[in-house]
């Protein structure tokens, strides 16, 4: 009997075989463990906007240019009005008139301007009623005639929203006098003329410097620091996520998700 040395192909087969047996007989190497956020996402709730702030422009004013400024005319020619003719003019050119678009329903509203003198028209058996802004307090009230002429006061409303109220009626046509309504803020001028029928249902004004001072304090608000989110419940805020690449000026700060939203923080002044 002759005995063969195996062949190189029958080793390598053996080896293979033997390889293949050693990885089935070792452990399996388990997975690494790894978190998963939870499928409880909530929908996003589309929140109002907050107000935005309001620009406020000023009045352009006219400036002096090469050409525009030209030599004096020399002396004024002498006013020859008389002193009763200068009063007249002056307090007809001051005279505010009731105007048709001035009208909110049955409501005279006029714009509120120092030195002003507001026409208000009345007439006997009918009251005109005179509102001053919510939350203006009454000092006086003076009129030219208080014989012919019923005038009263009273107030509407509570707490800031209290409103005070002239009240004027004559007591025949043809009647004219003026009345001055003095409050802690400023003074109304009124000129009164009593007509047969026709008459105000009431007088208000608007107040353009209020107006201007309440568009300040909303922007101020406005531009306050508001908070990132509202609303947002603290055990769901996750912070795993990292910002890479350039660094501009208005680059995020910082990332973060509540289970529904992103939420990306960028510096103050963007």
């Amino acid at each position: 009997m002759i005995n063969r040395a195996p062949s190189l192909r029958a080793v390598l087969i053996l080896t293979a075989s033997t390889a293949v047996l050693s990885a089935c007989a070792s452990k399996p190497v388990p997975p690494p463990e790894i978190s998963y956020d939870t499928a409880d996402f909530k929908a996003a709730a589309i929140e109002k906007p907050p107000e935005k702030p309001v620009k406020i422009v000023e009045v352009p004013k006219p400036l002096p240019l090469p050409g525009q400024l030209q030599p004096d005319p020399g002396k004024v020619a002498d006013d020859k009005r008389s002193p009763e003719e200068r009063v007249a003019d002056a307090n007809k050119a001051a005279t505010q008139q009731p105007t048709r678009y001035g009208y909110v329903n049955a409501v005279q509203v006029y714009p509120f301007a120092d030195g002003a003198l507001y026409q208000l028209y009345a007439a006997p058996e009918r009251v005109t009623d005179i509102a001053l802004q919510p939350g203006e307090k009454l000092t006086s009230v003076s009129a030219g005639d208080t014989v012919r002429w019923v005038i009263g006061d009273t107030v509407s409303g509570t707490g800031d929203n209290q409103r005070t109220h002239v009240l004027v009626k004559p007591f025949a046509p043809g009647l004219s006098t003026n009345l001055v309504i003095t409050t802690e803020r400023r003074t109304y001028h009124l000129q009164l003329q009593s007509t047969d029928k026709t008459a105000m249902a009431a007088i208000s004004w608007t107040y353009s410097e209020d107006q201007i001072v309440a568009l300040r304090q909303r922007n101020a608000q406005a531009d306050a620091v508001t908070p990132v989110a509202s609303n947002v419940a603290l055990e769901n805020i996750r912070f795993r996520y990292s910002i890479s690449g350039d660094t501009p000026p208005w680059r995020p700060t910082r990332a973060f998700d509540d289970g529904s939203k992103v939420y990306i923080e960028f510096p103050r002044p963007v």
